[in-house]
């Protein structure tokens, strides 16, 4: 194993972009892209009704990946996205200190068309976002 034997720092997302993506560069010329993802839970609650939670992530990613990521992923996009957490400080406008945790991305691949209904052609149109996901809760029809 390599450094930090013992532990790992590993995100898998599956999800749709909440805007187009900002490709920019940094001084030196290298790119940098950054983007907020959505992901959907959906459960039933105690009586039985849908429910449903978005959770956002703040991806990013640099390099060769940035740029294609800022020319093909557009806003409602599906995407997978594999990569580890880094959280890193920063002081506002005002000098106070903040954190932000965010996902850099080190592995894309796009899975479907834009919003609901769009779809790049010859692509196919991703499900609703938590449709044939199954409810934890029902373990009725589990096939073991």
């Amino acid at each position: 194993m390599a450094q930090g034997r013992g532990t790992v720092n590993k995100v898998i997302l599956l999800g749709r972009l909440g805007a187009d993506p900002q490709l920019k560069y940094t001084p030196s010329g290298r790119a940098t892209v950054n983007f907020n993802l959505a992901t959907n839970q959906v459960w039933k609650d105690q009586e039985g009704k849908q429910q449903e939670k978005t959770d956002w992530s703040r991806v990013v990613a640099w390099g060769k990946l940035a740029e294609i990521m800022g020319e093909y992923l557009k806003k409602g996009g599906l995407v997978y996205i594999e990569g580890r957490l880094q959280t890193r400080s920063y002081e506002d406008t005002s000098g106070v200190k903040k954190f932000i945790t965010e996902v850099v991305a080190q592995e894309m691949e796009m899975l479907g068309g834009g919003k609901r209904g769009e779809s790049p052609e010859g692509a196919p149109e991703a499900p609703p976002a938590g449709e044939g996901v199954p409810d934890p809760s029902d373990v009725s029809d589990l096939p073991f």
